[in-house]
């Protein structure tokens, strides 16, 4: 059996086959950093991180982009609220969202270009457009670039819908824009600068000085690391539209083949509501990886199949500690009986039990893959039981090898558990200590210098050592006198 996957654009499940043989080409939207990231941002980047590695078990090499949207109109708006350089919010906000990847295991992109790194990409694309006649420049000089969606025929095809049934592309949109637009649902490639907005958030362009629209940067990213056509465009389900749409549209208007497959994830719910910043019901990384071991968060994320919405409770926390704390235990004590479990290799190297296999080529299956992992840990506990030392080894081989594929192994060093050991341990201590610098950096902000020198002081008790740089504070381990 092969790998097929649920097409988003064709709304079925195909097999797939890659566009090289042996070779996969992967575009997953990534991060805008307005806020720190919540676990609903790492549920997508654990879904596509575990598309990934299967794709590598089975043998395919994957190059993986995924982008940061570092300016923004969000970005602007916040930054300007908080009094801080809209980079700078930014960046520090992108770092977050490196460490919560870190945290839960996600394997670092092949490239994670930033949207600022590609303007003359962008403007490529741009003048492309306007050339081909899809694009155009708003007649009022304002700057202002606009895709024509009358001029493509098949816009709205991958989320099947018809242009005359569409709203306008931005219903906050003033009076002023709309006039600049030949379609209420135009929307814009490229944003003539604003005497509102900074100076550092415009960049000269054949159209006056300005910066980019939300989907151009995909589009232009895409086609800069990965080709004119590539294999799978990943990323969450509300992403589908508008940005999905208008990637697609702007790129095979532009002659592009663009993506092959598309991919979406379902939510992360509380009380059956979208978790997200503008609801107000997000849980930080940081917050659940206090409640949880960030191992047993990772598996939260990624057990659920992709396209299904994960509910966070009291009860689906715990539930998913007690579940990885039993393939853990059964590892942990397969090992004592043979040195061959805790060899460095197995996860790549251990057959895979025929039902994982067949359950991950099942669109990625992972509840039924998960269901064999828990089926082998049991067998293998009953060999360990009777004292049948071959079978109980065979089974904490085979649930290496498939955790492995999961990000979950519980000999990976990653977790702190491994033969290197550590990794675990010293991502979540980055996160706890980022998050208190954090808090510190506010409290100076708002000249809370008390409460400020009582967060370092706390820092330096724990043995924690913070210098203060031009580019914000960093943190090191103190190490004993007698270590030195």
């Amino acid at each position: 059996m092969t790998l097929r996957i649920f097409d988003s654009a064709t709304r079925q499940v195909r097999e797939f086959v890659p566009l090289h043989d042996g070779r996969v080409g992967m575009y997953v939207c990534g991060a805008t950093p307005q806020a720190r990231p919540h676990i609903g941002h790492m549920r997508s980047a654990i879904n596509f991180d575990v598309l990934r590695r299967w794709l590598e078990r089975s043998g395919r090499r994957v190059t993986m982009i995924r982008n940061v949207t570092d300016i923004d109109d969000k970005i602007l708006a916040v930054a300007e609220a908080s009094d801080t350089p809209w980079w700078a919010h930014a960046f520090a906000n992108e770092l977050a969202f490196g460490r919560g990847y870190d945290l839960l295991g996600v394997l670092r992109p092949t490239y994670e270009p930033r949207a600022t790194g590609h303007i003359s990409d962008q403007i490529a694309l741009v003048e492309r457009l306007v050339a081909a006649g899809h694009a155009y420049p708003a007649p009022d000089g304002s700057g202002d670039v606009y895709f024509d969606v009358r001029s493509y025929p098949d816009y709205g095809s991958l989320t099947n819908q018809r242009l005359d049934d569409l709203a306008p592309a931005d219903d906050s949109a003033s009076t002023e824009e709309l006039a600049r637009k030949r379609d209420p649902r135009d929307f814009a490639l490229w944003k003539g600068a604003k005497p509102t907005e900074p100076s550092t958030a415009a960049w000269p362009s054949p159209w006056g000085p300005g910066r980019p629209g939300w989907h151009l940067e995909c589009s232009a990213m895409a086609h800069r690391y990965l080709g004119a056509e590539f294999d799978i465009h990943g990323g969450g389900l509300d992403l589908r539209f508008p940005h999905h749409e208008n990637e697609q549209a702007q790129s095979r208007a532009a002659g592009d083949g663009f993506a092959r497959y598309w991919m979406h994830n379902a939510w992360v719910v509380q009380g059956g509501e979208k978790m997200s910043k503008s609801l107000g019901n997000t849980m930080s990384v940081e917050a659940l990886t206090r409640r949880l071991p960030a191992v047993a968060v990772r598996y939260l994320l990624a057990v659920p199949h992709y396209r299904s919405h994960i509910e966070v409770s009291d009860a689906s926390l715990e539930e998913a500690r007690s579940a990885y704390e039993r393939i853990e235990g059964f590892v942990a004590r397969a090992a004592e009986v043979s040195d061959a479990v805790a060899a460095p290799d197995v996860p790549g190297t251990a057959p895979l039990p025929a039902a994982f296999v067949a359950a991950m080529d099942d669109d990625l299956a992972t509840p039924a893959a998960l269901a064999t992992v828990h089926e082998t840990v049991r067998a293998g506990n009953t060999a360990l039981a009777d004292g049948d030392k071959p079978a109980a080894v065979e089974a904490a081989l085979a649930v290496r090898a498939m955790t492995g594929v999961l990000g979950l192994d519980p000999l990976d060093p990653h977790w702190g558990r491994g033969a290197s050991g550590g990794g675990g341990e010293r991502a979540a201590l980055d996160v706890l200590v980022a998050d208190r610098l954090d808090a510190r950096r506010e409290a100076r902000a708002a000249k809370d210098y008390a409460r400020a020198d009582a967060i370092r002081d706390t820092l330096t008790a724990a043995g924690v050592a913070v210098e203060d740089t031009p580019t914000g504070a960093r943190w090191s381990l103190r190490h004993p006198e007698g270590d030195r």
